[in-house]
């Protein structure tokens, strides 16, 4: 069972993890910033531990109660927001990487719902480096490609 302490420490987190992706997000002046993040990540804990609380309270009954399911229904939600964020425009394709990171927000919530502390850690540490750290990465990759190409 589910104590008061372990659902707020729970959604605490799962806020503070969300917040550390939407805030590069927010930095880098994405549609969606700090705010987003931090309620994509918050919603997907909430919905998790509501998830287990239901399982809880039906787990003796006749029924048959899958947590995973509810979680199920969160990706395929949260599909629908991050398709709100892609943006094309000609031949140019915008939104994709911050769709991404409410993608993984929203994983990181699920994880951080159902107490899944260390991959939601983890996953949490991965994704600010690739938004963080890849972004020069790739700035200097396509730099030489193009250096490449004026020769």
């Amino acid at each position: 069972m589910l104590t008061p302490l372990n659902i707020f420490v729970r959604l605490v987190l799962s806020v503070l993890l969300g917040g550390l992706v939407g805030l590069e997000r927010e930095l880098h002046r994405r549609t969606a910033g700090l705010r987003t993040h931090i309620l994509v990540s918050m919603g997907s804990c909430l919905i998790m531990l509501t998830s287990l609380y239901i399982f809880d309270i039906y787990k003796d009954k006749a029924a048959s109660l899958d947590p995973a399911r509810i979680a199920a229904g969160v990706i395929t939600g949260i599909g629908f927001l991050c398709a709100g964020t892609i943006i094309r425009s000609g031949e140019a394709v915008r939104g994709l990487t911050t769709a991404a990171s409410l993608w993984i927000v929203s994983g990181i919530g699920l994880a951080v719902g159902c107490g899944f502390y260390l991959a939601a850690f983890i996953s949490s540490i991965f994704a600010l480096a690739v938004l963080f750290f890849f972004r020069y990465l790739e700035k200097y990759i396509i730099k030489d490609k193009e250096g490449l190409n004026t020769n």
